[in-house]
């Protein structure tokens, strides 16, 4: 849910956020300026924008966290193509109006768009999609945990294709105990009794598929000098294109429209992709990839407490212990990378 975003954007944002940083350094104040007016000054912005940077993390936690509770009430009036057709569709148009808004366009290098076509299906229309299809049968809580395995996704991947991401002894030993957390999530030693086969692994596949497409980003457009905002909403937007061919042939218009789930696709894709985006964004360029990524660990911990306390979901001892057990591993396999 917020691998294929911050992927994206630290790839992309890195030489942005250089040159903001270097243009954002107070020049040196003229001979004739007095010595106390600097520090008189300077203390009040910092605290505001420490303020604001910690409110816009927990907001983004939160909003990636309840989106698999939108995805669960969506699907209940909704066919899983409708619901991430609506996702891509309103999380686009909330970008468009950014776009607007800061007068950024659209990349116009037809290389560019014929890569990020590709890149839209990995982390945003198949990711999407599977991540509905799966809670037609497995709780939201276990979904936004299966989510939280795209790190480990991502690093066995990177050992094989992308040859400067070296291997150490923590991270491979941070890959073994992710994987064992999923296992204790799933219950292995009960045989998955109990649990949906073909539900829990599409939303494992949703989590692969994340770290494919950026993986796809970083060797194919990693040193492009569009900016962010501009590439995200044009990977949007080729998503929600082929959502769009791809819906009205494998469902019917809806004969009605339940408001509830209406307004959890409509929040799904305004809050959970556009507004979310641009947060991650803005987080990216203030504070960083590495602490922005953060973010990433609490995404589960709040699915799971959304879907126990709002949608009555099941909740055994193997699934916080083994999510937990998820989350360590994958952090493990950050350490030592580079942002």
């Amino acid at each position: 849910m917020c691998y294929e975003i911050q992927t994206a954007i630290v790839t992309f944002m890195t030489p942005v956020t250089t040159a903001r940083t270097r243009a954002a350094e107070p020049k040196p104040a003229p001979a004739a300026a007095p010595a106390t007016t600097a520090p008189a000054t300077t203390p009040t912005p910092t605290r505001r924008r420490a303020l604001d940077w910690r409110i816009r993390f927990a907001a983004l936690a939160l909003i990636w966290g309840f989106s698999f509770l939108f995805i669960k009430v969506g699907t209940g009036a909704y066919a899983p193509f409708q619901v991430t057709f609506g996702r891509l569709l309103f999380g686009t148009l909330v970008l468009v109006a950014a776009m607007a808004v800061k007068r950024t366009r659209l990349p116009r290098s037809a290389r560019t768009w014929g890569h990020l076509t590709v890149a839209a299906f990995f982390l945003n229309a198949l990711p999407f999609s599977l991540f509905s299809y799966a809670e037609l049968t497995i709780p939201s809580t276990l979904a936004g945990i299966c989510n939280a395995t795209s790190p480990l996704w991502g690093m066995a991947l990177s050992l094989v294709a992308l040859s400067e991401d070296r291997p150490t002894r923590r991270r491979v030993a941070g890959l073994g105990l992710g994987f064992l957390g999923v296992l204790t999530v799933l219950g292995a030693w009960q045989g998955f009794s109990g649990l949906d086969l073909t539900g829990t692994a599409m939303a494992l596949l949703a989590s692969l598929s994340y770290p494919i497409g950026w993986i796809y980003l970083r060797r194919t457009l990693g040193g492009s000098t569009d900016p962010a905002l501009s590439m995200t909403g044009a990977q949007l937007l080729l998503a929600t294109a082929q959502l769009a061919v791809v819906t009205p042939l494998f469902t019917t218009l809806p004969t009605s429209f339940p408001v509830l789930p209406l307004l959890a696709v409509v929040a799904l894709g305004a809050l959970g992709t556009g507004l979310a985006m641009l947060l991650q964004y803005n987080l990216v360029s203030e504070i960083g990839p590495t602490t922005a990524q953060m973010v990433t660990y609490f995404i589960p911990v709040i699915a799971t407490v959304a879907g126990v306390a709002l949608l009555s979901e099941p909740l055994s001892w193997n699934t916080p212990v083994g999510a937990l057990v998820v989350l360590a591993g994958a952090a493990l396999t950050q350490t030592g990378r580079r942002p």
